[in-house]
């Protein structure tokens, strides 16, 4: 029988947390019945440097149910990926299989079930997938549903409408542990390990408690470190476009000299001004896309950690 981690970053989470809990291990129980998974498959919530009573909470309900909820304290907060990717590695060698879920619960958690099964079929990586966005502001449904269009456009190769609710077999979080980058765009990676894969669909929720801890600045963050992370097309992009303007201004330089010897000349005040701005822009733009790359070679050459764990607590140690 398979011994299933349930991993779950957890950032400022107190609202949650104990719902979150509850809720897996009626999951855990209910599959334990069925005989799906083994009896002591467990629950890994990892704090991610919350600023309130999340980690607090999380020794509460490892003392209360010692065989069924871990968990992870890393020393600072380094983000959802970042967290993520250290569950996972924790989890690795505890576990047969995993299951990344945000403590939201707005990802259903009855599909983990469905998610098994497929695992059982010989998929090692099963991708919940929403079956719609209804629910999402006309805003929030647009700007995603651009990200992905986006995405595919950068040649990067993503899972649509999915997020980070995965499962993942135990040879997947092997090889996934042996990408080390610290740039992290897991939508983006998890394609690249290459093993099967399948999808199982569901509804997404309402949050039940607290607020998003993703708002637009972090979402836009997060889709340019996809974009930039994975492709360099934006590059070439920029490229193109300094051909444009090349040809345009020949162009322009021919209009000016026939213009100039039909004797039509038009003072331009305005024009050449627009014009320094427009190319200033697009330089400026240039050298800072060039530099955002320069500033993600300048931070994975020097292979600092990723993340640091403070403590772990499992049902063999409390260190």
């Amino acid at each position: 029988m398979d011994r299933l981690a349930i991993v779950v970053p957890c950032y400022n989470e107190e609202e949650v947390l104990k719902i979150a809990s509850k809720a897996l291990r009626e999951v855990l129980e209910d599959l334990v019945k069925k005989g799906k998974i083994s009896e002591d498959s467990f629950i890994l919530f990892v704090n991610d440097g919350s600023r309130d009573r999340t980690w607090e909470l999380i020794e509460e309900e490892h003392r209360a149910y010692p065989e069924q909820v871990f968990g992870v304290k890393l020393a600072g907060n380094v983000g959802h990926q970042f967290a993520l990717t250290a569950g996972l590695i924790t989890a690795k060698d505890l576990s047969d299989v995993t299951v990344s879920i945000d403590a939201d619960l707005q990802d259903d958690v009855t599909v983990i079930e469905e998610m098994l099964d497929k695992f059982h079929a010989g998929n090692d990586i099963v991708y919940g997938v929403r079956k719609e966005r209804k629910t999402d502001t006309f805003f929030k449904r647009t700007t995603a549903q651009g990200f992905y269009k986006v995405m595919g456009m950068m040649g990067v190769k993503t899972v649509y409408n999915h997020a980070d609710f995965r499962l993942m077999s135990k040879r997947a979080v092997e090889q996934f542990s042996l990408y080390k980058e610290t740039n992290l765009f897991l939508r983006g990676m998890m394609p690249l390990i290459g093993y099967q894969t399948d999808c199982v669909y569901y509804d997404r929720k309402e949050r039940v408690a607290g607020e998003s801890k993703y708002p637009l600045k972090k979402m836009l963050a997060l889709a340019f470190n996809g974009i930039s992370s994975f492709s360099v097309k934006p590059i070439s992009m920029i490229l193109g476009l300094g051909m444009v303007i090349i040809f345009a201004s020949i162009l322009a330089a021919v209009y000016a000299l026939i213009s100039y010897f039909t004797g039509h000349v038009v003072p331009g005040w305005t024009s050449l001004i627009l014009s320094i701005w427009f190319l200033g822009g697009v330089e400026l733009l240039a050298i800072g896309l060039v530099g955002q790359y320069i500033g993600k070679i300048y931070i994975e050459v020097k292979q600092r950690p990723r993340y640091n764990i403070e403590k772990v607590l499992t049902d063999e140690e409390n260190s």
